[in-house]
C-alpha cells in the first residue's frame, strides 16, 4: 500500500488555487492516500484536505502590501507554526513569491523538503531571488519551456513537464459548450461578444476596468461582457459598469472566451488562456504611479504579456499605464475590422499551443513529487 504522505501547500491567489487544485488531483490519482493541508481556495478545498487560510485574505499587491503588512505577517506566522505542528513530508509552494520564498527558507531550515510549482518571474525582475531559490528549494517545477535554459544559465536544474493551462483549455473545449444556452442563461443577445477580463485582484480591477469601460462606448455593434470572479464583491463590478449596457458573468471565464469574438485582457495568466482559446485580444495593464515608476526602473524585458514572451515576438498588442483608452479603441477597431490581422493572430496562437507541448502536465509533475 502507498505511504500516507502529507503535503502542505501554499497558494496565495485565484490562479494559484486553480493550478494547485489540479496538481492535487494529479497526486491523488497516483496515490489516493495523501493528506493535504493548505493555504489556498475553494478549488483546492474541493480536492480534499484542510484549508487553513483562504487566499482572499492574502492576495495583496503593489503598495497594498505595505498597507496590509500586519495581516501578511500574521499569515506568515500562522503558516510557519502550522507547518511545524503538522510536520509534512514536503511543502509545495505555488507561485506567490513574496510570501512563498520566505516560507521556503523557513521550511528548509526546519529540515522539511521544499518543492516550488510555477516559478517566480525572476526572468523579468528580482533576479536576486535566484540565490534563495537555489539555496532553499529542493525542486523547482516550471511551466514555461524557456525557463529551463534561463535557470540552466544560473547553474540550477529545473523541471518542465508542460504547461497546465493546456489541460484546462483542452478539457473546456471537449465539453462542446452550447453557445445558444450560454447566451440565454446569461441574458446575452446574438450580438458578437467582446470579453473584458480585468483581472482577479481588487486592486487590478479598480485600476484597469474603468479604462476598459471608457474605451468601448463607440462599439455599438458588439456586446461587452465582464468576466467576474466571485472572490471579489459583486458591487466592485456593478459600481464600475453602472449606467452602461455591459453585462457581467461570474466564474465563467472559459465559457465566455469560447463564445467571444475578441477580448480586452489584463496582463497575466489570462493572456495565455485567451491565446489558447484562439480569441484575438488586446492586452493592457495599469498600476499606481509610484509602483509604475519603481517597476519601470527594475524591469528590463521586451514584452510583458505571456503570449509575446513565449513567442519571442509581438503577437498581441500590449499597452501599459498611460493612454490606455485611446490605445484600446485603436486596437479593438483593428481586431474587429481586419480579418487578415485576426487570422494572423490565430495562426500564431496555434504555434503557441504547439510550443507548450502535450497536455497532462499536472500529473507528470505529481509523479516527480511522489517519487521522492
Amino acid at each position: 500500500m502507498n505511504k500516507n504522505k502529507k503535503y502542505y501547500i501554499v497558494a496565495g491567489e485565484a490562479s494559484g488555487d486553480l493550478q494547485a487544485s489540479r496538481l492535487m488531483k494529479g497526486i491523488k490519482e497516483i496515490n489516493p492516500n495523501v493528506e493535504f493541508r493548505f493555504l489556498g481556495g475553494d478549488l483546492m478545498l474541493a480536492q480534499g484536505g484542510t484549508l487553513i487560510k483562504h487566499y482572499r485574505e492574502m492576495a495583496f499587491m503593489g503598495l497594498d502590501v505595505v498597507k496590509n503588512i500586519r495581516t501578511i505577517k500574521r499569515n506568515m506566522t500562522l503558516s510557519q507554526k502550522d507547518i511545524l505542528d503538522w510536520q509534512p513530508d514536503a511543502v509545495i509552494l505555488v507561485d506567490y513569491p513574496g510570501i512563498n520564498l520566505r516560507i521556503a527558507e523557513f521550511a528548509h531550515k526546519a529540515g522539511i523538503k521544499v518543492y516550488y510549482y510555477i516559478s517566480p518571474k525572476v526572468w523579468v525582475w528580482k533576479k536576486n531571488r535566484i540565490k534563495k531559490i537555489k539555496k532553499f528549494i529542493d525542486k523547482m517545477f516550471v511551466i514555461f519551456p524557456f525557463e529551463v535554459d534561463f535557470y540552466k544559465g544560473h547553474d540550477y536544474k529545473v523541471y518542465y513537464q508542460g504547461n497546465p493551462t493546456l489541460d484546462i483549455v483542452h478539457e473546456e473545449l471537449s465539453k462542446n459548450l452550447n453557445k445558444e444556452l450560454f447566451l440565454k442563461e446569461n441574458n446575452l443577445t446574438e450580438k458578437p461578444i467582446i470579453a473584458l477580463l480585468p483581472g482577479s485582484r481588487a486592486q487590478e480591477v479598480a485600476k484597469i476596468m474603468p479604462e476598459m469601460v471608457k474605451a468601448i462606448k463607440q462599439f455599438r455593434d458588439y456586446q461587452f461582457v465582464v468576466a467576474g470572479v466571485t472572490v471579489l464583491n459583486e458591487e466592485v463590478y456593478r459600481n464600475l459598469i453602472a449606467g452602461t449596457d455591459i453585462k457581467l458573468v461570474f466564474d465563467k471565464t472559459y465559457d465566455l472566451l469560447q463564445v467571444s469574438y475578441a477580448a480586452v485582457v489584463t496582463s497575466g495568466t489570462a493572456t495565455l488562456e485567451t491565446g489558447l482559446f484562439k480569441v484575438p485580444q488586446v492586452v493592457c495593464y495599469k498600476t499606481g504611479k509610484l509602483s509604475y515608476a519603481i517597476g519601470k526602473r527594475l524591469v528590463n524585458f521586451e514584452f510583458f504579456s505571456l503570449v509575446n514572451i513565449l513567442m519571442k515576438k509581438e503577437v498581441v498588442k500590449e499597452f501599459l499605464q498611460n493612454n490606455l483608452v485611446k490605445d484600446i479603441i485603436s486596437e479593438l477597431k483593428r481586431l474587429t475590422e481586419d480579418e487578415n490581422y485576426r487570422l494572423e493572430m490565430k495562426n500564431n496562437y496555434q504555434k503557441l499551443t504547439e510550443l507548450l507541448g502535450e497536455s497532462g502536465s499536472p500529473k507528470r509533475t505529481a509523479e516527480l513529487i511522489l517519487k521522492d
